[in-house]
């Protein structure tokens, strides 16, 4: 009889295809140390080592005490899974000249240890037989079902060990993906980028490649969709936009769709149009930075009448949203307004002649009034010409 014990992703032992797991509240903190003597399997580790690294919160003045309970009830929680078979064989937590040691058998199959054997042995493939590398580069991935114990996501002493088969996972896969590419199999490369995107949904790289992939087979339109999903799952993770090697791909998917005479000019412009425009544009603050510099630029070359507003308040309220409906409905549908903090808010108004400007001034105080709870001698607002001229207040 073997164990199977699965560590990428949710921890489990198996035996014959079961589970032998016991899932009790007790059992809890046993399985968290039983996951720690597997990590640091047939190693010596000192009892104050241990305590650092898991009990280091505890308010008993003795840990060791309770070090050695636990070891005791994990040891009959070992003894449950062999039965009356050879220690030896399976599994052993001694302890010998101050040091625990959990001393792993032959009859002990370890996800991670079958997971680096068949890396090893695709690398030793790939240069001679590209397909044997590619047959046990596929057994490596199948393997990684999730990071390493994903079940104790928290635990510190875990991350070292967590990173190095998180990245040897991304650099077999990349590899694997290599191989593909000579044989054009971009089938293949695509289920398995989907397959890694369930498991690590944020690696940049499996993104690029599905999208490489998909743009090989004439699948344009699924890179497309492909680029708005993982542009906004990114963006909203790394709370940063993706990298410019990641936003290239845009281009190439164009490109692709130019040479392959999939759009024209109107279907172009068809997705370049909004599906609807109702009053000002509200966009973020980098936009505006764009489109104030833009509209400067043209200034200088012919004097339009447009204008930079700030509204400053002084009110606590601080309601984007009441703010944005609000300025929708006031301004025209060719301005441009953003916010630049929680009391100030910047406004573009494209051609606005001076009488225009007091309308609009008038406007916003009677729709503030209306529609806000702020008082109009909370509120400032100042207009200032882009190209030259004195500042119009309100």
């Amino acid at each position: 009889m073997k164990l199977y014990i699965n560590t990428l992703g949710a921890f489990d032992i198996k035996s014959n295809g079961n589970s032998i797991l016991m899932q009790s509240r007790r059992t809890y903190k046993l399985y968290k140390l039983f996951e720690y003597f597997l990590t640091f399997r047939n190693r010596k580790l000192r009892p104050e080592f241990i305590i650092d690294n898991l009990l280091s919160e505890s308010e008993s003045d003795d840990p060791k005490n309770i070090l050695r309970t636990q070891i005791f009830r994990l040891r009959k929680v070992i003894k449950s899974f062999i039965g009356n078979e050879d220690e030896s064989k399976y599994m052993n937590l001694s302890f010998k000249n101050g040091y625990y040691c959990l001393e792993i058998g032959e009859n002990i199959v370890i996800d991670i240890d079958e997971f680096e054997e068949f890396i090893r042995k695709g690398d030793i493939e790939r240069e001679n037989n590209i397909q044997n590398a590619i047959q046990y580069y596929e057994k490596a991935i199948e393997i990684y079902r999730g990071v390493y114990f994903s079940d104790n996501a928290y635990e510190v002493w875990l991350v070292p060990t967590r990173n190095y088969y998180q990245r040897l996972y991304q650099k077999t896969l990349l590899k694997l993906i290599e191989l593909l590419k000579i044989h054009n199999n971009y089938e293949k490369i695509i289920l398995l980028c989907e397959r890694s995107l369930l498991i690590e949904p944020y690696n940049e790289f499996t993104h690029e490649n599905l999208m490489e992939a998909m743009i090989n087979l004439g699948q344009n339109k699924a890179a497309l969709n492909h680029y708005d999903y993982a542009y906004k799952l990114l963006e909203k993770e790394l709370d940063a936009k993706p990298s410019g090697q990641f936003t290239s791909f845009l281009g190439r998917i164009q490109n692709s769709n130019l040479k392959n005479n999939d759009i024209d000019i109107s279907s172009i412009k068809n997705k370049l149009d909004e599906t609807a425009i109702h009053g000002a544009l509200h966009c973020d603050l980098a936009y505006f930075k764009m489109l104030y510099n833009l509209e400067k630029r043209k200034s200088t070359r012919k004097n339009d009448n447009n204008y930079l507003c700030i509204i400053n308040y002084s009110s606590c309220e601080k309601d984007y949203d009441t703010w944005s409906t609000l300025l929708e409905k006031t301004l025209r549908k060719g301005d441009v307004f953003s916010f630049w903090n929680e009391n100030q808010i910047l406004i573009l108004l494209y051609n606005a002649r001076e009488n225009g400007i007091n309308i609009i001034i008038d406007r916003l105080f009677n729709n503030i009034k209306k529609h806000t709870e702020i008082n109009k001698d909370e509120v400032k607002i100042v207009f200032q010409p882009l190209f030259e001229g004195n500042k119009i207040e309100g």
